[in-house]
């Protein structure tokens, strides 16, 4: 029994300093010291301490280990996991890690999370979506824009470039307004739950694009040329990545250049001749300086001794001879300017490479950090505006909307895809808010970019048609009173570009995330590989014996989260959401585990299993958006009032991280699916789908008038303006409200049941009987046209759906 007793308090302490994972040495000194209560208890014997001993000093004695121990791994590692190619390398490297890695790493740190700071608006930043944005949002006519100009009117062009809307993330030095990425945030949002034409029109020149790219690596006669002529809008930036051979494989664009000498502006210079064909270029036909990347060769060595040297940028003005903007694509019916260019041998000096001569081939690191920023801020946020402005919109709409007597948002069957818009509302919000709030601290979180883009606009997608089938044919018919028709064509664009959402999930948000995020592959690597540093076989034996040490915390961990729920586990508060973030702290230990497996079983064809790849990038993505969401209402006060959106977004997030985890333990490499499941689901599946209630509870907020409705949809564009359909609508919100005690008085005056329809005739009774005062008529009387109009579709003339073909040429129209 006794015997029996110190095996099971052996395994105890080793699990616990496993859990806390402590260093190797201090578990060998703990371990000793059960040892020496063994030999106390006349339990161990002088072949268990030797054996201990044969284990123990070898391990703790680091040259003996390095050599007996890790140079024969580090062989079996080399030929595991080939060494890395330059462009893996460069993608690998460029940006930084910052919450996803502790999410990675199994043991999420929470007071971490809840000290970054909150994300605040300057007053110029308030004052400039308080005026410039608010009133641009005003001057656009959607139907206009979409159906009858196919572009934005000169006017809004002409405010755009006037009021710095190209110029959020140029530095005031060169007459910018150097916004936060927090800022540009909140401004595309207000622009997108408008239009998608005005937000992309305003985010491209605000992401990847000559802009970004002069602040950062421009040379200072680059940066003091086109950084003021780009804030002024006396430039129209594009930048030309995508070819018709290489889309989401940018690293394999064809396009070239060749460094030779030439003529320019009569003197003979050395420069390069440029040939390109690129598409679904944003901007490029109006653009007049085109960015652009292509492959540099140096066939003659005129630049030094390598040939291919390499993805390059230039800047090219679009007025050069040889400079081809082709006409406009058509994008899903939706009208922002976009279309191909193209060019054959045109001569250019070297100073156009952004830099200068020395950044020739440093291109594809260049495009990697700053997609970072970009990708993380623009579509993001352009798919949280959309779906902001929809759940509101939709809930004014389910209820004003009346059928079977009911307003059509009391319905269960309304309810449940209501739900999900605006839970997913709560959650776009909140994750756009956490990632800026990285990008203003200085990070560039390529990983974070990438499940932010794919993500985002993915719900956004689905939170669109959920609002297509709740308006029925209001969706359908477009018109000028139709808010969501264009959205839910624009919908598909954003899934397909700046890297097209099944590729980013298959390989590029655990690709990267997986070298980048863990605490040691990369060290692992680049020591396995190192052969002239002469530190590479101690660097390994350190990265490698803390890999073992990592893993194994992991398992126990996991083991121990599954078999108690977490529920011992940490929290930092004891709320509604203490359980959010203990369930968090099990999955974080999963994924740790079960990417220590998968690299193992798998080595270097990870990055070819695509469906085992997204599906442990699915577990890190929902615990960043559901860690963001925990994030917001922390930073929101915890009001809650707000909880059951808290608990609908985690809820769905958390359910969603378990079924991609369900299905990558049915189809985990050699069989190991089964045993995991019984580590990590003990008692079975721990999660649920949000309940009915909660989607019940979510609906109600969307449909009354209240504060968390109004945090919901914060800074979106609500003005009831002319061209507002939205915000015509939810004044009509509050017009219905008011109006059904009236109505209820007025039937109740009349001893009749009057439907509640024909308003208008209602107060004309009301006001028969004596019993509506002339306010109250007039407010049923506006209710009922406030109601028709929302209730009702456009129609037209058949001449009114020819476009007119207009003379002046959209170029004429931008300049």
């Amino acid at each position: 029994m006794t015997t029996l007793l110190w095996i099971i308090a052996m395994i105890l302490v080793l699990g616990a300093l496993a859990y806390l994972r402590v260093s190797l040495l201090t578990a060998t000194i703990a371990a000793a010291v059960v040892m020496t209560a063994g030999w106390t208890l006349d339990v161990v014997g002088p072949i268990s301490w030797i054996i201990f001993l044969v284990v123990a000093l070898p391990l703790n004695i680091s040259a003996f280990r390095q050599n007996v121990i890790s140079r024969p791994l580090m062989k079996v590692y080399r030929g595991i996991m080939p060494e890395m190619s330059s462009t893996e390398k460069e993608a690998i490297e460029a940006g930084t890690t910052w919450w996803e890695a502790d999410l990675f790493a199994g043991n999420p740190n929470w007071k971490k999370l809840h000290n970054y700071p909150v994300a605040r608006l300057s007053a110029d930043e308030q004052a400039f979506l308080d005026g410039p944005v608010e009133e641009v949002c005003r001057m656009v006519n959607q139907h206009q824009v979409s159906h009858q100009l196919a572009d934005l009117p000169a006017d809004v062009w002409q405010y755009l470039k006037d009021n710095g809307f190209f110029a959020m993330i140029i530095k005031k030095k060169y007459g910018g307004l150097e916004y936060s990425a927090y800022a540009q945030s909140r401004v595309l949002q207000k622009l997108a739950g408008l239009s998608s034409e005005l937000a992309s029109t305003v985010g491209v020149p605000n992401s990847l694009g000559p802009g970004e790219l002069l602040q950062h690596y421009g040379t200072p006669e680059q940066q003091n040329h086109y950084l003021p002529r780009l804030a002024k809008g006396l430039e129209v930036p594009c930048f030309a990545l995508t070819s018709p051979e290489a889309g989401s494989d940018a690293g394999s664009i064809p396009d070239f250049g060749i460094v030779c000498k030439g003529q320019w502006e009569g003197e003979e210079v050395l420069g390069m001749k440029l040939t390109w064909n690129k598409r679904y270029i944003t901007l490029a036909p109006v653009a007049t300086v085109l960015g652009l990347a292509f492959k540099l060769r140096d066939p003659e060595h005129l630049l030094g001794d390598k040939e291919e040297l390499g993805i390059t940028c230039a800047l090219i003005p679009t007025d050069m001879e040889g400079v081809e903007t082709g006409r406009r694509h058509f994008p899903l019916n939706c009208m922002f300017q976009n279309g191909p260019t193209h060019g054959n041998e045109v001569f250019v000096p070297l100073s156009f490479i952004i830099g200068g001569p020395k950044m020739a081939g440093q291109g594809w690191r260049m495009l990697v950090e700053c997609l970072s920023v970009g990708r993380g801020i623009t579509l993001p946020s352009n798919s949280a505006g959309g779906v902001k402005t929809a759940a509101l919109a939709t809930g004014a709409y389910a209820r004003i909307r009346r059928q079977f007597k009911l307003p059509i948002g009391k319905l269960e069957g309304i309810e449940e895809p209501m739900a999900r818009i605006g839970g997913n509302a709560y959650l776009m919000d909140a994750v756009t808010t956490l990632t800026t709030t990285g990008i203003d601290l200085g990070e560039k979180p390529s990983v974070i970019s990438a499940i932010v883009k794919y993500h985002l606009t993915d719900r956004m997608q689905k939170c669109v048609i959920d609002a297509m089938d709740i308006h029925g044919g209001k969706g359908v018919c477009l018109g000028p009173n139709n808010y969501l028709g264009r959205g839910y064509q624009a919908a598909p664009i954003a899934i397909t570009v700046e890297g097209a959402n099944i590729l980013t999930r298959s390989m590029i948000i655990y690709g990267q995330g997986a070298i980048r995020c863990h605490p040691y592959v990369i060290a692992e690597m680049e020591s396995a590989f190192d052969t002239e540093s002469g530190q590479g076989l101690a660097n390994f034996d350190a990265a490698i014996f803390g890999h073992i040490g990592f893993a194994t915390s992991n398992f126990i961990r996991s083991f121990w989260l599954g078999l108690t729920s977490s529920r011992f586990s940490n929290a930092p508060y004891s709320d509604k959401t203490k359980r959010y973030y203990q369930q968090m702290n099990r999955f974080s230990a999963n994924l740790a585990l079960l990417s220590d497996l998968a690299m193992a079983t798998l080595g270097g064809n990870l990055k070819r299993k695509e469906r085992i790849s997204a599906r442990l990038g699915d577990l890190l993505s929902q615990l960043y958006l559901a860690s963001a969401t925990l994030k917001r209402y922390e930073d929101e006060g915890r009001q809650t009032d707000d909880l059951p959106l808290v608990q609908w977004a985690v809820e769905d997030a958390l359910y969603k991280l378990q079924a991609s985890l369900d299905d990558l333990l049915d189809n985990f490499p050699m069989g190991l699916g089964g045993a995991l499941r019984v580590v990590m689901f003990p008692f079975g599946r721990p999660l649920k789908r949000p309940s009915d209630v909660l989607d019940h509870k979510v609906a109600k907020i969307m449909q009354t008038p209240c504060e968390s409705r109004d945090r919901l949809g914060k800074g979106q564009f609500w003005t009831n303006s002319e061209h507002n359909a939205v915000g015509i609508q939810e004044q009509t919100l509050l017009d219905i409200i008011a109006s059904e005690p009236l109505h209820d008085k007025v039937c109740k005056a009349s001893g009749k049941r009057l439907p509640f329809m024909w308003l208008d005739k209602v107060a004309a009774e009301g006001k028969a009987l004596g019993v509506l005062s002339d306010d109250e008529v007039n407010l049923l009387e506006r209710a009922e046209i406030g109601r028709m109009k929302s209730i009702n579709v456009d129609d037209f003339d058949p001449a009114e759906l020819r476009p007119e073909v207009v003379s002046t040429s959209s170029q004429e129209r931008a300049a």
